[in-house]
């Protein structure tokens, strides 16, 4: 997440929930016997409907982007706040039009028609209803609106709840086609929506069409990293490029671990280190073969070592119990000094926190490594985003244009004076400058909320930190460090529809209940085996194997 999100401590728990279903193949489930959209088309027909890119130079950042690869690339660094806010769009974007928009809220909705929605409404040049909803209730909200056909004129779909939303089957019916206004060059008309890389709009593609716009892209959208105590494991004289293998790992926790003194090594890793093994995410292919996790060997060599390091003794007992929430205090208090998490806990939020439990905080993560010590370690990325909105298919043509202006006005880049309007309000109501950082009043903190505009278009991701331009540093170099060892996993950035029985069977609950015990010690390898064949056979595992590759890999290719 960006520092507006981060600002905002945005769903902290939630952002690593989203970032790990980002890295699974896109699933929206379909129920009844309807045609299904199996998947987006990897070939030309979609290369043809995505925007072309064409990269933002308005404001330069303190630390530019180093490329990995295509479509991987490290966030850009800002170390301060642009002081000269420039502008990027020229008169206002709308026509007067009026229009109602629902996006997802944790936090205190502000009240309707206040001052930071009317002066917004005043810059764009439109009527713009915002109708927050509970972010907590969100999945069940949304398909009420859709079951009734009385979706707003914009909404804000997040990609993890593509199942519960059944987006696969509205768009083209109740959500609107965009590929006639920005596919290719058409985009231009819009610069700052064609700053938004390509791999983005990916995540809003269904079939061959295009209909998301996507918020907060980033070319570096994994599912997290170890991280660990920066300041415990340098005071000890250890650095992180020490640790090489799992056996180095293990061996550090071994060194780490006084449970007399009520420290461990370790808080939960298993989801954020499991691929070191060579396991894939979701999917391999193999000499043409679709092959799920579940069947690969690595996956079962990952589950023996989490399973040995739960019985070590090197674990906190309360992650063993399955108490996550109090994960990031016992990391703050130093009770472990090792947790798996997502980036979006890597922020400002973060390190204010953790200095406020001890001065000397400094949070790192290891840099990727193979387990063997020996293989080129390999992460799998996620799709570019999992912020996309869409617009409503009764709206005509003009008034499609008319949002698509306001879109390119609220994607306007880090630190332009669009973007100080849309996520900090008016200078001297909403925000004033401290030290040159904009910083919320007390009716800035009340009605600019960074889950409204941007949920409905925003720039691509930046670091920024402001008041802690170590932890921007840190971040942009461990970014940097680790970018070539990104790749894209089978069925990347793929939205892929299935019939209700396979979207059943992918979710894989009984295994997926066992790989837990398993890594918490409780159950053996054996048993996991026990509980896959099970699923292969009778739970629908076999089935979804076969559908994926037929009506997926056969046809479309891996995505990659």
């Amino acid at each position: 997440m960006d520092i507006e999100l981060n600002r905002r401590n945005f769903l902290n728990a939630a952002v690593t929930t989203a970032g790990l279903v980002a890295m699974a193949p896109l699933l929206s489930a379909c129920g009844g016997s309807g045609a299904q959209r199996a998947g987006v088309n990897s070939g030309e027909a979609l290369k043809a409907a995505l925007p072309a890119y064409v990269p933002n130079t308005a404001v330069k950042p303190d630390i530019p982007s180093v490329a990995g690869g295509p479509d991987v690339m490290t966030d850009p660094g800002f170390l301060t706040y642009p002081s000269n806010r420039v502008a990027t769009v020229s008169g206002v974007p709308g026509r007067g039009g009026k229009y109602s928009a629902v996006t997802p809220l944790w936090g205190t909705i502000p009240s309707a028609g206040n001052a930071f929605y009317q002066a917004m409404n005043k810059a764009l040049g439109v009527e713009l209803e915002m109708r927050p909803a509970d972010g907590n209730n969100y999945n069940t909200i949304v398909p009420t609106m859709t079951a009734a056909k009385r979706l707003p004129d914009w909404i804000q779909l997040p990609v993890w709840w593509n199942p519960n939303f059944n987006t696969g089957g509205l768009v083209g019916s109740q959500l609107a086609d965009l590929t006639p206004y920005l596919a290719g060059d058409k985009v231009k008309k819009y610069p700052n929506l064609a700053a938004i890389p390509t791999a983005a709009w990916r995540t809003g593609a269904w079939g061959d069409k295009l209909y998301g716009i996507p918020s907060f892209a980033s070319g570096f959208q994994i599912a997290g990293a170890l991280f660990y105590r920066r300041d415990v494991l340098e005071a000890k004289g250890i650095t992180a490029g020490q640790v090489k293998s799992a056996d180095d790992l293990m061996n550090l926790g071994k060194e780490l671990t006084d449970a007399k003194a009520g420290v461990w090594a370790f808080d939960d890793i298993y989801t954020y280190f499991y691929t070191a093994f060579g396991a894939p995410l979701k999917w391999k292919v193999d000499n043409g073969k679709l092959v799920h996790l579940y069947e690969t060997q690595e996956f079962l060599d990952a589950l023996e070592w989490h399973r040995k390091l739960a019985v070590s003794g090197y674990v906190h007992p309360d992650a063993l119990a399955g108490d996550n929430a109090s994960g990031t205090t016992r990391f703050y208090g130093g009770k472990t000094l090792i947790s798996g998490g997502g980036t979006g806990a890597w922020n400002l939020a973060d390190d204010q926190s953790g200095k406020a439990a001890n001065p000397a905080y400094r949070r790192g993560a290891f840099d990727f490594f193979a387990a063997d010590g020996k293989s080129a370690p390999r992460v799998d990325m996620g799709s570019a985003t999992n912020v996309v909105s869409y617009l409503n298919s009764n709206l005509k043509p003009e008034q499609i244009e008319e949002l698509l202006a306001v879109a390119n006005y609220l994607a306007a880049p880090f630190g332009s004076a669009e973007y100080t309007m849309v996520n900090f309000g008016t200078e001297g109501t909403h925000f004033t400058l401290e030290g040159g950082v904009p910083t919320p009043t007390d009716a800035g903190r009340k009605e600019v909320q960074a889950q409204t505009y941007p949920f409905l278009a925003a720039p691509a991701n930046v670091i920024s930190n402001q008041t802690a331009q170590a932890v921007t540093k840190d971040i942009a170099s461990w970014q940097a460090a680790n970018v070539k060892v990104l790749a894209k996993p089978v069925f990347w950035g793929m939205n892929i529809s299935m019939p209700q029985a396979q979207a059943t069977a992918e979710a894989a609950q009984s295994v997926a209940d066992t790989v837990k015990d398993c890594y918490h010690g409780k159950k053996s390898v054996a048993e996991v085996k026990e509980v896959v064949s099970s699923w292969k056979s009778s739970g629908g595992g076999d089935r979804l194997i076969a559908w994926m590759n037929d009506n997926v890999l056969q046809k479309f290719g891996t995505g990659q």
